[in-house]
C-alpha cells in the first residue's frame, strides 16, 4: 500500500481504489489459538471450589441405599457445598436463580429454585425434598453411585473447559483488541513511542499530564499513542463478523468523533475488519471519505501505521 495516506486524503480516484482494497481484504475470522479455550480462567474457576469438591468426593462410589442420606448430611454440615452443585451439571448458579424448574413431571408445575444452592438459606424439610429431587432428576445420584471418575476436581476442570467454549462469542470482541495490542506494543517499543491501553481522560492526564476534552464522560479509547514529537493519537479497533444496525451507528459515531478530536489537534485512527462490513458498505464508505485514517488489519500488517505515527 504505497502512499496510502496521500491517496486517501488527496485523490478521490485513488481513494476509491484504496477503499475497494480495504473491502476486498476484510478477514472472515480473526481467531488465534488462545481464542478457543481460556485455560487459565477454567483452571482457576475449578480450583476456587476445590475444598467443596473434596468434600463431595466422598460420595463417589457410595451405596445407592445410603447416598441420599449421606448427601444431605454433607450439605447440612457444609453449607458452602450447595453453591457448587450446579457446576456438576455444567450450569452457573447465576443462570439458575431466575429459571423455573419442573421437578415433578406428573404435575408439570414449574417452581423457582433460586434459593436451592444458596448456602445462606437454611435447609428445612421442603428444601431437603428439593435437594433430593435435584440430586435424582439431574442424574447426579446415578453419576456418583456408578461413576468411573476418580477425581471430582479433574471432572470439574473438564466441565469448566467445556463451558468456556460458550464464552467464545464474548472473546471475539476482545480478539481484535488483543491482536492490535501485541502489534502496537511491539511497534511502540521498537520506535520509542509511548502508549496507553483502554485510555481514559484520567489515565492520559496521570500518564502524560495532557488534559483533553472528550465527547462522553465514560469515553474509553482502545489505545492512545504519544509519538516522539508529543503528538497524540487515539485508536479504536473493532471486528464485525455479521451485519446489523450496530455497524452503521459506529460508522456515524466515528465521523463525529474524528471532527471532535481534530479540533484539539488529536488524530483519530479507526482500525476495523470483518465481513459484516459488506452489509454496511455505504456507511463505512462515508466514514472512510470523511475521516483521515480508516484501515483494516491487512493495511496495518503492510505498515500503514508507521506512515502516521512516526
Amino acid at each position: 500500500m504505497k502512499n496510502i495516506l496521500f491517496y486517501q486524503s488527496k485523490n478521490l480516484f485513488a481513494s476509491e481504489a484504496v477503499f475497494n482494497y480495504l473491502m476486498d481484504t476484510l478477514k472472515d475470522s480473526i481467531f488465534t489459538w488462545d481464542y478457543f479455550v481460556d485455560f487459565k480462567k477454567s483452571m482457576s474457576n475449578a480450583d476456587s471450589i476445590k475444598t467443596e469438591l473434596k468434600i463431595l468426593q466422598s460420595l463417589i462410589g457410595d451405596n445407592e441405599d445410603t447416598i441420599e442420606t449421606n448427601y444431605l448430611n454433607i450439605l447440612k454440615r457444609n453449607p458452602s457445598v450447595r453453591k457448587v452443585l450446579p457446576i456438576l451439571i455444567a450450569l452457573r448458579p447465576d443462570k439458575i436463580k431466575d429459571m423455573p424448574i419442573i421437578d415433578n413431571v406428573d404435575s408439570l408445575v414449574s417452581a423457582n429454585k433460586k434459593n436451592l444452592f444458596d448456602p445462606k438459606i437454611a435447609i428445612d424439610s421442603k428444601m431437603e425434598e428439593d435437594l433430593v429431587n435435584f440430586f435424582n432428576m439431574s442424574g447426579l445420584k446415578e453419576f456418583f453411585v456408578k461413576s468411573k471418575v476418580n477425581s471430582l476436581i479433574d471432572y470439574v476442570r473438564g466441565i469448566e473447559v467445556g463451558m468456556d467454549t460458550n464464552a467464545r462469542k464474548n472473546r471475539t470482541g476482545k480478539a481484535m483488541e488483543n491482536i492490535l495490542e501485541k502489534y502496537i506494543s511491539n511497534f511502540c517499543k521498537e520506535h520509542g513511542l509511548r502508549y496507553i491501553i483502554q485510555a481514559t481522560k484520567k489515565k492520559i492526564y496521570d500518564e502524560w499530564h495532557i488534559d483533553i476534552e472528550l465527547d462522553k464522560i465514560d469515553r474509553r479509547f482502545d489505545f492512545a499513542v504519544l509519538n516522539r514529537e508529543n503528538k497524540m493519537f487515539f485508536i479504536e479497533v473493532n471486528y464485525y463478523s455479521g451485519g446489523g444496525s450496530k455497524l452503521k451507528a459506529t460508522a456515524g459515531e466515528y465521523k463525529s468523533l474524528f471532527d471532535f478530536l481534530a479540533l484539539q489537534n488529536v488524530t483519530f485512527i479507526w482500525i476495523t475488519d470483518g465481513l459484516g462490513w459488506h452489509s454496511a458498505r455505504t456507511a463505512l464508505h462515508e466514514t472512510f471519505l470523511h475521516n483521515d485514517y480508516l484501515f483494516n488489519l491487512q493495511m496495518v500488517a503492510e505498515g500503514v501505521l508507521a506512515e502516521i505515527l512516526l
